[in-house]
């Protein structure tokens, strides 16, 4: 399959980049081809639904619009494409048929550069954001790989120091080894200009489809360079499909994963700033403390908790822009999801309650997860938290350097499954901060789960964060949660998390 793409592109490439739009329509009739093939490699059997015996073919009728008569033009250089009599599938969406704009007005390019304004204070120091970048280009010469592009919200964040917002549109950093170019959409202004710290910056305009590759394209095809570094993780099989029509002769490699393991041993610097995140989740926290009564709805107490945060991120860090912090409070059975969202329910007398406070400064996350009840509790609540609690401590101990991420989850599952409550649990014990967010930047590698053999080092930084939940109906009944940060130290760990947990804390009496 990815022979058959690849030779389709050298061709294109030879006559010309043409419209991409009207190239990807055909696209999809060259992965059908393959999928519908007990080989992968021929035609198969048509797709179910498509009323026709042919379907896509991966010929020149799928390419062909029968409305306009359009062909490619490399199509008709090569005649021997062109005499397969099928019908077109009229399903096909057909891009030809698209809009089109002559480029003729120099008001209206597709890439402009605007340099608005002045480079803004760094989160970071720029020697800091260039020992990032020295690791990467160390790790581009081993790896034989000539240039990079990142389009993830958390690498583009990692090495330039701009979180882009997306909103349907693509955005790039591009790396060589002489050069740092950010790819932005003009709508943007010149915000990703002020904050690419190193660098260059590029705007693509909205006035023809597909400007983005465009400015990949003119930044790296014709220089020479044979290899691209490319997150597989995160780009879509369109958006691939579409960068090989831009640079066809740079062979596409993964450095997805091998960022992620750059991003997992954090700085001086980052740490001096998930430090700073750890004190202000624990403002939220009181915040919600303060907030909290009977009667008082959830999106409530989880606003007052928010406002508080970004208050004091925009007090500590004046020069950082305010995005993405957030609060999730869950009571009651809202709490058996610990990525469950904000309702409008009304905290009761006796609920149990889950506090999550996320601070965000420049893309970095931290947090606050605690249990709670108001005014009371009952005896099988406070058993089963008792137990929970037992848990995290001994976590929290478990965290050193030399451990493996592994062994210190099997350990704790034989504590639950000491007391039957093994089946309750629902995710992993822990894992990494850094650059990240609920929509971005896992570092997978760094997780305290049954399947992950890394080995903690001085530098990282990790959650310990136990749950079970308790179905509705049983006694007990809710998700109970602590969660406390903790950075790897030479001969340690120490808890950068004030907030207190436990019973004997956060039972929260307001009568």
């Amino acid at each position: 399959m990815w022979k058959l793409l690849t030779l389709s592109t050298r061709i294109i490439w030879e006559k010309g980049l043409p419209d991409l739009p009207k190239l990807t329509a055909a696209v999809p009739a060259v992965f059908t081809r393959c999928q519908h093939s007990e080989t992968g490699h021929g035609p198969g059997p048509a797709p179910v639904g498509t009323g026709s015996s042919h379907g896509f073919t991966g010929t020149t009728q799928d390419v062909h619009s029968p409305v306009t008569g359009w062909r490619p033009q490399y199509l008709d250089s090569h005649p021997a494409h062109a005499h397969n009599p099928s019908s077109v599938r009229k399903q096909h969406f057909d891009a030809s048929q698209e809009p089109r704009l002559k480029w003729t007005d120099h008001l209206m390019p597709r890439l402009i550069e605007r340099p608005n304004g002045h480079k803004v204070k760094p989160t970071f120091s720029v020697e800091e954001l260039q020992r990032r970048l020295n690791l990467l280009r160390t790790y581009m010469i081993t790896g034989r790989i000539d240039a990079v592009l990142f389009t993830s919200y958390h690498n583009i964040n990692y090495y330039s120091d701009f979180l882009y917002c997306a909103f349907g549109r693509t955005y790039g950093l591009v790396v060589t080894m002489d050069k740092v170019l950010s790819i932005s959409a003009a709508i943007d202004g010149g915000q990703p200009w002020r904050r690419t710290q190193i660098g260059d910056n590029v705007i693509y305009t909205d006035w023809h489809r597909d400007n983005f590759y465009h400015a990949v394209q003119t930044e790296l095809a014709g220089r020479g360079l044979m290899t691209l570094g490319v997150e597989f993780d995160h780009m879509t099989l369109d958006s691939f499909t579409k960068l090989n029509l831009a640079v066809p002769d740079m062979q596409k490699i993964d450095i997805g994963k091998a960022t992620m393991r750059l991003r997992m041993k954090k700085s001086d610097e980052e740490i001096a700033l998930i430090r700073e995140g750890a004190r202000i989740a624990d403002l939220g926290g009181w915040a919600f403390v303060e907030g909290l009564d009977e009667g008082v709805p959830e999106y409530e107490l989880a606003i007052h908790a928010s406002n508080t945060m970004v208050r004091e991120i925009a007090r500590t860090y004046p020069h950082v822009e305010l995005m993405n912090t957030w609060a999730w409070i869950q009571s009651g059975i809202n709490t058996d999801g610990a990525h469950n969202p904000v309702t409008s329910r009304r905290v009761r007398s006796g609920d149990i309650l889950s506090l999550n406070t996320f601070p965000m400064i420049s893309g970095y996350y931290t947090a606050l997860e605690r249990t709670l009840f108001l005014n009371h509790a009952s005896d099988a609540h406070l058993a089963l938290w008792d137990i929970n609690c037992q848990v995290h401590r001994r976590g929290l101990e478990l965290i050193r350097p030399g451990a493996r991420c592994c062994d210190i989850a099997t350990e704790l599952n034989e504590m639950y499954r000491e007391h039957g409550l093994l089946q309750y649990r629902s995710f992993g014990y822990g894992h990494s901060f850094g650059s990240l967010c609920h929509y971005y930047g896992r570092e997978a590698e760094l997780e305290l789960r049954e399947d992950i053999q890394t080995v903690l080092e001085p530098g990282m930084v990790v959650s310990m964060e136990p749950m079970i939940m308790i179905p509705e109906g049983m006694p007990g009944a809710g998700g109970y949660r602590e969660h406390d940060i903790l950075v790897v130290t030479e001969d340690g760990a120490e808890d950068i998390t004030g907030f207190p947990f436990g019973p004997e804390y956060n039972i929260i009496t307001k009568t």
